[in-house]
């Protein structure tokens, strides 16, 4: 039996060092996520605080940066003024006001994690690191590969390490450069205490060493961590662990001390004279961290108060839309909240909603002629339905040249002097005349639109690899009526619902999954739409979901779309299911989308260098085309950039205040839901999916090189599966530098439409939604939709709060302001 030891417990120190690693899974699975998930049980500022500490990360902007944001008047003079006093006190504020604006402070310490681990430059001139992950890197890179090597790993089927052991056995020549490594791997005692003993040889220093070794590349060891724990985010799946990695690097350290320094070394714990201060010792707050808590404050709430304002004003009298020309449900993307606001303006019968974009309908997708399942809902769910494409007509184009046949020897000489050429004269009129090739990454391309879907399942033993195939007319039922009553539309119906999902194009862009829709696992939403257009127009469901009290007229139709957010196009699916009458109203509508579209596209040109804001929509909308296939474009779009709001509630909440596309917008009427039933759904997902999102772009921000990937710039994709610098880089967590470059880095504010008794319940039902907001990961408000009250949460609770702002700047037409700003805009209202 073994004995638990005290000093060092390998497995919980393993099993707590994977909590601090990096969660990306990936790429094809790219999941925006917390940042700093790991410290998410703590409160914001004291969990951002310990991680810079712990591990040196930058948590938020520069004392200079703030500074500049404060003589801009981006931070508000009566704002800061009004955050200083509730936190220190009235009469401590003139020494705050110049301990933030004026007082000088030392620069931060170095981080603890590192510090033991450095003991080997300092008493032995010899760099581990350099030595070392050059060959780890490599051999890990080959383990894993996903298919850019031409040769496969030469044993796969076994665990990391013993796929090593026996490439060692059975090898003329050997990873490693002394004998004392390799018969510690072949024949020795290989364990992590054992071969710690040997490098470290103190047990109380153990546990800080591997934090040491693994925080020294912590994007392979997050790596290695993702796939240990979710094998099948590898379509080639590998049998690796944290645990085989620790093992194989520790040989690699002893193999490197004993080359450079041949038995003239000892194990560090004879070196040290002074142990470094315990990586998990209790933080001290400094007064520079609550100088930058207080500058972070009354930055976030700078931005806040306008938006509360603007949303609690008096709004214009709306239209009577009680016949609604058509509605339109989108993902509540903040991509989707320019589209909508365009739609609305430019057909002010029509009504617009926002869903999260898996449309409430989880399943596996598999297209025709694929090998593997695609899951396309929230990550964290498992589905138990399988939907499969039948009758793609649609073969996917292939480049010739790029061809397994150019990997031979002879095949690969002759497609180079034949094909090569031709590849060479293509690249180079790309430069001038970007167009759509085979190797464009397009959410058009997840799905044939004329295909056929197994939607239907007609009978229970109809089932693929424990998965039910398509969805009974029950189980449709209760999702399109959860769907409907979540976002309020239960009545007056349009005579058609478009449900539109989202994607993107891009070329030469390994994060692409992080563009598609994060609610479809980094997927495109075209399925989902379909899936659910079907299930909503299906009779047998509407007649259960009249049982239950929603009306669906019989000439009302759900039709199915996917928006490409980088391109700005919509393509339609099913449009022959529609009723003569219904193809005449779809004709008008399209037209109206096409002017959205257009002008949508002129509203994020702005940002874009290359692009003169001043032209025509339409010109402007050519022009994002040609961007989006070009090769040398490192910004096809900017994604979520500038995101800082959630906000849950009716249209009229928000429909007349301009938000500049930095919105998540979910449809919710608290009159359908008194008691908070849906709104309960919405938040578990709405906190971790926006919130996570939020936070990931935040922290790329502040610190883009430890808690971002960089520029993309000297990116090279490894295996498929990461990015790093060179061939012999860290893989690169976090979203690159052009994704977040002109994002602001604000948290969430999430505000919802509801009574405030109503939402603290609600939140408090789930321990896990509800740590966000208590924990301050996400700030949250309430209207009181009666009486147009705000309140905050703070400490538990509700609390009043009257903004400081009294009113807003109205503007009747935005399009000036578009051409003339490149910068963040301020919140205005629209006449």
């Amino acid at each position: 039996m073994k004995t638990h030891d005290s000093l060092f417990d390998e497995h919980e120190v393993l099993h707590d060092l994977k909590h601090f690693l990096p969660a990306q899974a990936p790429l094809k699975d790219f999941i925006h996520h917390n940042t700093l998930h790991a410290f998410q049980a703590d409160k914001f500022y004291e969990a951002t605080q310990r991680a810079s500490e712990l591990f040196g990360y930058k948590v938020s902007l520069s004392l200079d940066e703030f500074r500049e944001l404060y003589k801009s008047e981006r931070i508000k003079k009566e704002v800061l003024d009004k955050i200083i006093v509730e936190k220190k006190g009235a009469k401590a504020l003139k020494e705050w006001q110049n301990n933030l604006i004026s007082k000088k402070y030392a620069s931060a310490a170095l981080p603890r994690v590192g510090a033991l681990r450095a003991n080997w430059k300092k008493h032995y001139r010899i760099d581990l690191d350099s030595l070392v992950h050059p060959i780890l890197f490599r051999v890990l890179c080959s383990y894993l590969d996903q298919g850019i090597s031409i040769w496969n790993f030469p044993i796969k089927d076994k665990t990391f390490l013993a796929s090593m052991r026996e490439l060692e056995k059975n090898s003329f020549s050997s990873i490693f450069r002394s004998s004392r490594a390799k018969d510690l791997l072949l024949n020795g005692k290989c364990e992590i205490s054992s071969l710690l003993k040997i490098l470290v040889g103190k047990k109380e220093l153990y546990q800080q060493y591997l934090y040491d070794q693994q925080f020294a590349h912590q994007g392979w060891s997050g790596m290695v961590s993702a796939i240990e724990d979710q094998p099948q985010t590898l379509l080639d799946r590998r049998k690796i662990s944290l645990h085989d990695v620790v093992v194989f690097e520790l040989l690699l350290e002893i193999d490197a001390l004993d080359f450079h320094c041949g038995g003239d070394w000892q194990p560090l714990k004879e070196r040290i004279i002074q142990a470094p201060t315990p990586l998990f010792a209790p933080v001290e707050k400094t007064e520079l961290n609550e100088v930058l808590a207080l500058w972070q404050e009354a930055f976030e709430w700078s931005y806040y108060d306008q938006v509360l304002t603007g949303i609690q004003s008096k709004k214009k009298e709306s239209v009577d839309t009680s016949h609604k020309s058509f509605q339109a449900m989108f993902c509540i993307d903040d991509r989707e909240c320019s589209l909508r606001r365009y739609l609305e303006e430019f057909d002010p019968a029509c009504e617009t909603f926002g869903t999260p974009g898996f449309f409430g309908v989880e399943f596996f997708y598999q297209p025709e002629d694929g090998k593997f399942y695609t899951k396309v809902c929230p990550a964290p769910v498992t589905p138990k339905y399988l939907i499969k494409e039948i009758g793609n007509k649609h073969r996917r184009k292939k480049d010739v040249h790029f061809s397994k046949h150019s990997h031979s020897f002879y095949g690969g000489w002759l497609i180079s002097q034949t094909l090569g050429f031709w590849s060479a004269a293509k690249l180079f009129i790309n430069i001038f005349r970007p167009s759509m090739s085979p190797a464009t990454a397009s959410s058009f391309k997840h799905m044939d639109r004329f295909s056929t879907l197994t939607i239907e399942n007609k009978h229970a033993n109809h089932q693929e690899n424990d998965l039910q195939i398509g969805f009974t007319i029950d189980e449709m039922a209760i999702r399109v009526e959860n769907l409907l009553k979540s976002i309020g539309l239960v009545d007056n119906f349009a005579p058609i619902v478009y449900v539109i999902g989202h994607g993107a194009s891009s070329v030469n862009n390994p994060h692409y999954a992080a563009y598609d829709c994060g609610a479809c696992a980094g997927r495109a939403g075209s399925v989902n739409s379909r899936v659910i257009s079907f299930m909503a127009n299906h009779p047998k469901v509407r007649a259960i979901l009249s049982d239950r009290g929603i009306m669906i007229p019989a000439d009302t139709q759900f039709i199915g779309g996917l928006h490409d957010t980088t391109r700005d196009e919509i393509v339609y699916f099913d449009e022959n299911a529609l009723s003569p009458k219904n193809q005449e109203r779809h004709k008008k509508n399209e037209t109206i989308f096409e002017k959205a579209l257009d002008y949508n596209a002129k509203e994020r040109s702005r940002r874009f260098e290359s692009i003169d804001t001043t032209l025509s929509p339409q010109k402007i909308h050519e022009k994002i085309r040609t961007r989006s296939v070009s090769l040398f474009e490192p910004r096809p779009e900017l994604n979520h950039a500038t995101n800082a709001l959630c906000i849950i509630g009716r249209r009229s909440l928000s429909k007349d205040v301009f938000l500049d596309r930095r919105a998540f917008l979910n449809s919710f009427d608290y009159q359908v839901d008194p008691e908070g039933k849906y709104l309960l759904n919405i938040l578990n997902a709405a906190a971790p999916v926006c919130g996570g999102i939020n936070l990931e772009y935040f922290f790329s921000r502040v610190d883009n090189q430890k808690l971002g990937a960089g520029t993309k710039l000297p990116h090279n994709v490894m295996g498929l599966f990461g990015v790093a610098n060179g061939i012999d880089g860290d893989l690169r967590p976090g979203l690159p530098s052009q994704m977040i470059e002109v994002h602001d880095p604000v948290r969430l504010l999430m505000i919802v439409e509801h009574f405030p008794e109503v939402v603290l319940k609600t939140i408090q039902k789930n321990p896990a939604t509800y740590e966000w907001f208590i924990n301050e990961w996400v700030n949250l408000a309430v209207i009181n939709p009666e009486t147009q009250e705000i309140s905050v949460f703070r400490n538990g609770d509700f609390v009043p709060y009257n903004p400081l702002v009294n009113h807003v700047d109205t503007v009747n037409d935005i399009t000036s302001l578009l051409e003339t700003h490149h910068e963040n805009l301020p919140v205005y209202s629209l006449s």
